[in-house]
């Protein structure tokens, strides 16, 4: 199988079902952001994190290919069977988050992101996180999305802030607190 098919040359892509639409269509933003943030997340696995989280962010990259499959595919036209996400995708990432927060300092400010390269990949995650879910929501207001698909990112990118939080703790990286000049 060749990596490159030429079809895309003049700007257009095909959704699952066979649709052709511009690469510039509000589907192919969010699935594509999806997978931005899919590399990103790949990106702090590979850090100096323990194996349960590393596991955990190998599990988390499976349901973003699940959601991006859930994105790329036309709602009208598409007869694959794509997998789909579960209520307990999203109750994981919760426990997930209540579990970090037992150990965490109570927050107290916004925290600016930075203090070691796996903190700052976390909040990049967690960026383009947010991103991903708002052009979701805009694609959801045209067209059909498995809510679950935007609770999913929305839940995401909070667990992707307790992690940063997490991590710096784990690794005694003090916070970097927001303290307005006033």
């Amino acid at each position: 199988m060749k990596i490159y098919t030429k079809t895309g040359d003049k700007g257009y892509t095909s959704l699952i079902g066979g649709t052709r639409v511009p690469k510039h269509h509000l589907r192919i933003e969010s699935y594509g952001t999806v997978d931005e943030l899919n590399s990103y997340i790949g990106l702090v696995r590979d850090q100096d994190i323990s194996d349960h989280d590393k596991a955990l962010l190998k599990q988390i990259q499976d349901r973003l290919f699940t959601i991006g499959s859930s994105l790329a595919a036309d709602p009208e036209k598409s007869r694959m069977v794509i997998p789909d996400l579960h209520l307990e995708d999203i109750e994981l990432l919760e426990k997930e988050m209540d579990k970090m927060n037992e150990t965490l300092p109570e927050l107290r400010h916004f925290i600016l992101p930075g203090g070691s390269n796996m903190v700052s990949y976390c909040h990049i995650a967690r960026c383009v996180c947010r991103r991903a879910e708002r052009l979701t929501v805009h694609l959801a207001e045209e067209s059909s999305v498995d809510e679950k698909v935007t609770v999913y990112l929305n839940r995401l990118s909070d667990y992707l802030f307790t992690l940063a939080r997490k991590l710096g703790n784990d690794h005694k990286i003090p916070e970097n607190q927001w303290i307005p000049r006033l």
